[in-house]
C-alpha cells in the first residue's frame, strides 16, 4: 500500500528492483561519514535499507545528509541500485542494493537519545521511562509483532469454529472472591464504586444464559496484587466459553487453539497433550504446574516414618502430616557449609527442617536419621530412592501443603543448578481433577480453589455439605514447561447446586443476594450446561519469545511497583475531581 510519504518499506525492495523508483520514509538508524562519502541505513518497521550520497553524484542531497543526526526522520526518493560485490552485506536482507537518492527530506529532527537502542545492558527503569524509544528496539518490535501473530492465528481458529467475539463491561460491581479489586468512584451515584473486572467470568456466563453458546474475547482484565516481579495491575487474557460442553470438548478445543498460537511463532506442537490428575502432579512434582522436562520427581516415605522412632516425624504424621522425600544425584561431595546452604533454602522455602540421606562415592551411606530407622527401613528407603553412590537423599516432614512447595521449589532450584532442564523441549501437559475448596487459616473457613462457579465433580455432589475437603471440581489448568498458561472449568449451570456451592462456602442468603442475586437469578431462565478456560496471553507471548518478563511483550507495561515511568501514572487528583467524585482524602499522598 502506498502512503503519501512512502510507496515501499525497507525490506519491500530487493534486487527485482535495480533501476526502479523507490520511496522511502523512516528513522536515520546509523551514520557513517567514509571519506567523504556518506551512508545511512534507514530504519522503518520492516528492518534496514542503505542509501549514500556522493557530491559528486548529487551535491544538494550530500549537503542535506551532512545534517543528519541519529534518529531523524527523513524520506528519500531515488532508483535502486546493484552494490558492489566487495560491500554486499550477507547479514542484511537489503544488503545486496542501495540507493542513491536522488531526493532527501528531513521530516523531523531528533534529540541525542538518552541511551543507545542496540545496549541491552540499559536498565529496564530508563527502558520503561524511554518506553517509546525502547519500542525502536529490534527485540521489542519483534515480540510485539509475534503477539500480534498469537492474537490473529487466535482469533482466526476460533472464528473458523464458529466463536463470537463479544466485549463485555469494564466497569462492574465489586465481587468478593478472588484477588482485590480496583474500583472506580461513581459522579453521579455519591458514594458508590464500580469495579475494574479481574476477568470477565460472569458476564461470560451470562451471555451462555443468553444463547450466544460460543463466545471469546481478548480481554483486558486488572488485579490490584501485591506487588511481585512478574505481576501486571493491567494484563490481557484468551477469554472463551462455550455451552453443551463437557471437560473433554473445552480440551480439545485449546489444544486446537494451543497448536496455532505455538506455529504463528515457528513452534511446532503436536496434541493431544498428556493428562494428570491434580493429586498425582502434587505427589510426583510437589506442584500442580510441574516442570516435566527432566526427573527428580518426589517420593512417599510417611509409612516408613510413621513405623520408626523418630518422635519428631511421627508426631508430624499424628496430626495429618505427611513425610516425603527427594533425591539429588551426584552431589555427595557438597561440602558442610553446601549443606549449611541447602538446609537454609529449604528453611527459606518453608520447612521447620530438613533431614537427609548421603550416599558417599566410597559405597557408605551417612545420616543423622538412621539411628531411628532398622534395616529394613534403610533398605526399603533406598529401594524407593533409587539411590546410588553420589546420590543425597532429603526429607522434609510438614502439613502436606507445606512439604509439597518445599520440595516442588527443591526440585526446581536443583535442575537448574544442576544444569538437568532441557530447554529445546516444548513440554504441554493438563492438569485435572482439582480440589473445590482448599481451606484457608487466615479467613478461618474454605475458599475456592479456581472461583465459586465451578463444578463439582458429579461423583462429590453429595459431600458439598459434609466433607468440602475432599471435594473434587471438573476444573483444568494447561500447563507449559512448568508455567500455567490458563486454566478454567465446567461452570454450575444448576441454581439449586450454585446456591449449595455458594453455602459451603460460608456466604449467607443477604451475601448471595448482594453479590450474586442478577447470577442466581439468570440461573432460573433456563441455562445451558457450559464451561471454558482463559489463557494468559501476556505470559503465552513471553515463554514463547523466550523473555524474562512479560513487561518485555507489553508496549506500555508497569513497572514492579505498578508504576508507569513514562506517564508517572498514578498521578495526584485535584480538588476539584474529588470534589466531584465526592471524596475526601484522609492524608495527602506524597509527590515524588
Amino acid at each position: 500500500m502506498e502512503l503519501a510519504y512512502k510507496k515501499q518499506n525497507c525490506t519491500q525492495l530487493s534486487e527485482e528492483y535495480i533501476g526502479k523508483e523507490a520511496v522511502l520514509a523512516g528513522w536515520a538508524a546509523t551514520i557513517r561519514d567514509l571519506g567523504g562519502i556518506i551512508f545511512v541505513e534507514v530504519r522503518d518497521r520492516s528492518g534496514l535499507f542503505q542509501v549514500v550520497a556522493d557530491p559528486k553524484i548529487n551535491p544538494q542531497v550530500y549537503e542535506t545528509f551532512q545534517k543528519l543526526k541519529s534518529e531523524y526522520v527523513i524520506q528519500v526518493k531515488g532508483k535502486v541500485s546493484k552494490r558492489p560485490d566487495d560491500t554486499i552485506n550477507e547479514k542484511l536482507l537489503t544488503g545486496s542494493i542501495e540507493m542513491y537518492p536522488d531526493e532527501i527530506k528531513i521530516l523531523s529532527s531528533s534529540k541525542t537519545l538518552p541511551f543507545v537502542l542496540e545496549d541491552e545492558t540499559v536498565s529496564e527503569d530508563i527502558r520503561l521511562k524511554y518506553r517509546y524509544l525502547d519500542l525502536r528496539c529490534e527485540r521489542m518490535l519483534n515480540n510485539l509483532t509475534l503477539r500480534h501473530k498469537i492474537v490473529t492465528s487466535v482469533r482466526n481458529y476460533l472464528n473458523s469454529l464458529d466463536f463470537l467475539e463479544v466485549e463485555t463491561p469494564i466497569l462492574i460491581k465489586t465481587t468478593p472472591e478472588g484477588a482485590r479489586d480496583y474500583l472506580v468512584p461513581s459522579r453521579v451515584h455519591d458514594g458508590k464504586f464500580y469495579a475494574l473486572p479481574q476477568s470477565p467470568q460472569v458476564f461470560k456466563q451470562l451471555l451462555m444464559v443468553g444463547g450466544i453458546e460460543k463466545y471469546y474475547q481478548i480481554a483486558k482484565c486488572f488485579r490490584d496484587e501485591d506487588l511481585r516481579a512478574d505481576r501486571q495491575p493491567e494484563f490481557t487474557q484468551i477469554d472463551i466459553e462455550m455451552s453443551f460442553v463437557e471437560q473433554d470438548d473445552i480440551i480439545k478445543m485449546t489444544e486446537g487453539l494451543v497448536k496455532e498460537a505455538f506455529k504463528a511463532a515457528g513452534v511446532e506442537i503436536q496434541p493431544p497433550f498428556k493428562r494428570i490428575s491434580w493429586q498425582e502432579a502434587m505427589d510426583r512434582f510437589g506442584s500442580d504446574k510441574p516442570d516435566t522436562r527432566f526427573g527428580l520427581e518426589l517420593f512417599d516415605v510417611t509409612d516408613i516414618m510413621e513405623n520408626s522412632t523418630f518422635e519428631a516425624f511421627k508426631g508430624v504424621i499424628s496430626k495429618g502430616g505427611t513425610v516425603r522425600a527427594i533425591k539429588i544425584p551426584n552431589i555427595a561431595h557438597y561440602s558442610r557449609k553446601d549443606m549449611d546452604d541447602v538446609r537454609n533454602l529449604a528453611i527459606k522455602f518453608g520447612a521447620k527442617g530438613l533431614a537427609w540421606v548421603t550416599y558417599m562415592q566410597d559405597g557408605t551411606v551417612k545420616s543423622p536419621v538412621f539411628k531411628f530407622l532398622n534395616e529394613e527401613q534403610i533398605e526399603e528407603i533406598q529401594k524407593r530412592a533409587q539411590a546410588e553412590k553420589g546420590d543425597i537423599v532429603f526429607f522434609v516432614a510438614d502439613m502436606p501443603k507445606v512439604v509439597y512447595d518445599v520440595l516442588g521449589r527443591f526440585r526446581l532450584y536443583f535442575g537448574e543448578k544442576l544444569n538437568l532442564i532441557d530447554k529445546s523441549k516444548h513440554d504441554l501437559l493438563w492438569v485435572v481433577d482439582f480440589p473445590l475448596f482448599e481451606y484457608s487459616a487466615e479467613d478461618d473457613r474454605f475458599v475456592s480453589v479456581h472461583h465459586p462457579f465451578t463444578m463439582p465433580a458429579y461423583e462429590d455432589l453429595d459431600k458439598l455439605e459434609t466433607d468440602k475437603g475432599h471435594v473434587k471440581s471438573i476444573a483444568y489448568d494447561i500447563v507449559y514447561n512448568g508455567c500455567e498458561l490458563g486454566g478454567g472449568s465446567i461452570r454450575i449451570h444448576d441454581a439449586a447446586i450454585q446456591q449449595r456451592a455458594f453455602k459451603a462456602l460460608g456466604l449467607t442468603e443477604e451475601d448471595i443476594k448482594e453479590k450474586f442475586e442478577f447470577l442466581v437469578q439468570a440461573f432460573e431462565y433456563g441455562t445451558p450446561p457450559h464451561g471454558g478456560l482463559a489463557i494468559g496471553l501476556d505470559r503465552l507471548v513471553a515463554l514463547l519469545t523466550r523473555s524474562e518478563s512479560i513487561r518485555d511483550v507489553i508496549a506500555f507495561p508497569k513497572n514492579s511497583q505498578a508504576k508507569d515511568l513514562m506517564s508517572d501514572a498514578p498521578g495526584v487528583a485535584s480538588e476539584q475531581q474529588l470534589r466531584e467524585l465526592h471524596l475526601r482524602l484522609r492524608n495527602q499522598p506524597k509527590v515524588n
